[in-house]
């Protein structure tokens, strides 16, 4: 997933990531134990041109250990193999990993019958004189750490053939067992760490996420980031494992809080300037960015920025990245300038960079930069350029190419060409409802939902709400989709309301605020939004005092996040005022009411329609102070005529 291109998250990916994870995880591990302190040493999220949020969980111990051939003696079955101990403090410039590899490969010690054994499954086969080995209660030794890694390369093995994975857990536990008992005085001991990474990552494949994240929380306890780059880098990559699972199950601020702390204990060890420390920046800004924290996003993305274009060449790999997240930020919040800006200085970086298919890619983010600056004819351009580019590399149907036909029928709708708009859509559809296995079911629903709003602008509210309903069912079974699923309820609730259907608008508006209060996204301007959408539909349904509520909660959390003066702030204003006038508290909606016509004088002008409107509420309300007689059922009417769905919901 790359959350500066595509704000969800695949499912697919994410199958495929932890795959990749059992064979990567060691990496870190080698740098750890290596003697090159170079500082072009890659370590500390050094992830390369891939973005680490499309291969969450970039590590996974002892991955590039060769298999171990076990010799057994099949007529004595109690006869195993062992490896013969190596010293983990190698001053070697290989890595130790390597001389562990080679060394069990060619020592196969053939142990005496009166020995304790131990099986390739790791049960353990006691004969008469032997001394029992309790796993979880050994004393200190080496035998426990070589057993410890025998243990592990056996599970990485069986996972990453797909033999058992099950199995490969176990295996995983046993030797963080053994390792924890290995660790002298209380010594961390680092192979116990990154052990502690492999289990956590094999119950991800497993989707057992909330098991992973206890083993992940107690391997960042382990290491003291004073006794040096190793046990950093140990913590390090534990809080960006940690929170890359916390994301996969939707817990968004927890996972940009183990973020930034990885990214402080980075700073920390490589100094503010390195490039590693950029990378891990545009990291934390995707991460912000599928929180809807695009002002905190821009700032860490700017830092990234800085970083590359200080220590990179010009128009490097790095900074086109960090130009292309930046122009999708800025293009979120509204400054259109500044992301075309970015975004066609990244196309020139990768291009320069033979970044093709990249390239293509970007040039769809430049149309959307140009149709929000109502420049269509070179939003056609830069979309038909794209669109010739990815079906060259990709293929007719890849969902790309669907993406860039969803665009060109907003783009036609727009302009007022309704045919070539439906035209566009049929195609994006062809694709979406191809049931081409090579799209994943999250980029299905992120189609459908797009296709809805162009549905909707058209007044095609059924089929507009047929296609969300099937963008939920996609959604429906994905833990780390809750935020989506409820922007799709929060969508289909406001469709419901302008069909008069206000029960169904109701009932999806709770469902949508009860999933985003368990997200932790109650300080949003996207949840204050919705309350406010929900609040109208209570006042459809006669629910007065439960729309006051919901309005007064929108109140506190938009004048937080927006001010009094924005837009959607006002219009929130005007709704508390009509529901204050109908319980009877008039002072409350006058103040408001007057607060909201000073406004709009101000910003629009005094001869503007909604200006004259809203003035026209304030005087009658001004003219029944003293006498309340029939006050509730005119506010009331004033209320639920006006069109006062939010554009930020439609």
């Amino acid at each position: 997933m790359e959350r500066g291109g595509s704000v969800h998250e695949s499912q697919s990916n994410a199958d495929q990531m932890f795959d990749t994870t059992i064979e990567e995880l060691c990496k870190n591990l080698c740098e750890l134990q290596s003697s090159n302190q170079s500082p072009s040493r890659q370590s500390f999220g050094s992830y390369g041109d891939e973005s680490k949020i499309d291969s969450d969980l970039q590590h996974l111990a002892l991955g590039e250990m060769r298999d171990i051939d076990i010799l057994e003696d099949e007529a004595d079955e109690d006869e195993v193999a062992k490896p013969e101990k190596f010293d983990i403090k190698s001053n070697s410039a290989k890595s130790d990993l390597e001389v562990m590899s080679k060394d069990m490969e060619k020592q196969v010690v053939k142990k005496d019958v009166s020995r304790s054994n131990v099986g390739v499954g790791g049960t353990r086969k006691k004969k008469a004189g032997t001394t029992k080995l309790q796993i979880g209660n050994e004393e200190p030794s080496s035998e426990n750490v070589e057993l410890a890694r025998f243990l592990l390369n056996q599970a990485r093995n069986l996972v990453s053939s797909g033999d058992s994975t099950h199995k490969g857990l176990e295996l995983t536990h046993r030797a963080a067992k053994l390792f924890e008992a290995s660790a002298e005085d209380g010594k961390p001991c680092l192979e116990w760490i990154m052990c502690l990474h492999v289990t956590a990552a094999i119950h991800c494949k497993l989707k057992e996420y909330n098991e992973a994240i206890p083993v992940l929380q107690r391997s960042v306890e382990i290491p003291v980031v004073e006794e040096g780059e190793e046990h950093a880098l140990a913590k390090f990559s534990g809080m960006m494992q940690l929170g890359d699972t916390y994301a996969m199950v939707g817990q968004l601020e927890n996972s940009i809080s183990c973020y930034t702390e990885g990214l402080n204990i980075q700073k920390k060890v490589l100094g503010e300037n390195d490039p590693r420390v950029g990378e891990t920046c545009r990291y934390l800004s995707e991460a912000l960015v599928q929180a809807l924290r695009f002002d905190e996003a821009q700032q860490v993305c700017e830092m990234a920025l800085s970083i590359h274009k200080e220590t990179g060449l010009p128009g490097s790999v790095a900074e086109a990245a960090d130009r292309r997240l930046m122009g999708l930020i800025c293009e979120t919040k509204g400054d259109h300038e500044n992301a075309l800006e970015h975004l066609v200085l990244a196309s020139m970086a990768m291009a320069a960079n033979g970044q093709d298919s990249e390239v293509a890619f970007v040039d769809t983010s430049i149309g959307d930069s140009y149709l929000s600056l109502s420049r269509f004819d070179e939003a056609i351009c830069a979309y038909q350029k794209s669109l010739t580019a990815l079906k060259t590399a990709k293929g007719e149907n890849h969902p790309a190419v669907g993406s860039v036909y969803i665009r060109l029928a907003d783009l036609y709708n727009r302009t007022g060409k309704v045919r070539e708009a439906k035209s566009y859509c049929e195609n994006a559809l062809r694709i979406y409802e191809s049931h081409n296995l090579e799209i994943s079911p999250e980029e299905i629903a992120s189609g459908l939902t797009d296709i809805s709003v162009i549905c909707e602008s058209m007044n095609e509210l059924e089929q507009a709400i047929s296609l969300l309903q099937k963008a939920l069912k996609i959604y429906a079974d994905s833990p780390g989709q809750k935020i989506m699923i409820a922007g799709i309820e929060a969508q289909m609730g406001v469709l419901y309301y302008m069909m008069g259907k206000y029960m169904e608008s109701y009932n999806t508006f709770k469902s949508a605020v009860s999933k985003l209060r368990a997200t932790g996204k109650k300080q949003s301007t996207f949840f204050g939004i919705a309350l406010n959408q929900m609040g109208l539909a209570c006042i459809q349904l006669d629910a007065i005092e439960e729309a006051v509520e919901l309005f007064e909660e929108a109140k506190c959390i938009l004048e937080q996040e927006c001010g009094p003066y924005h837009p959607e702030t006002l219009g929130l204003y005007s709704n508390l005022a009509g529901a204050y006038d109908a319980i009877g508290r008039l002072d409350d909606a006058i103040a408001l009411l007057a607060h909201v016509v000073g406004v709009r004088e101000e910003k629009l002008g005094t001869a503007n329609p909604v200006t004259e409107d809203e003035k026209k509420r304030l005087v009658q309300l001004l003219k029944e102070a003293g006498n309340v007689t029939g006050r509730k059922a005119k506010s009331l009417k004033t209320l639920i005529d006006a069109d006062l769905t939010s554009p930020a919901l439609r």
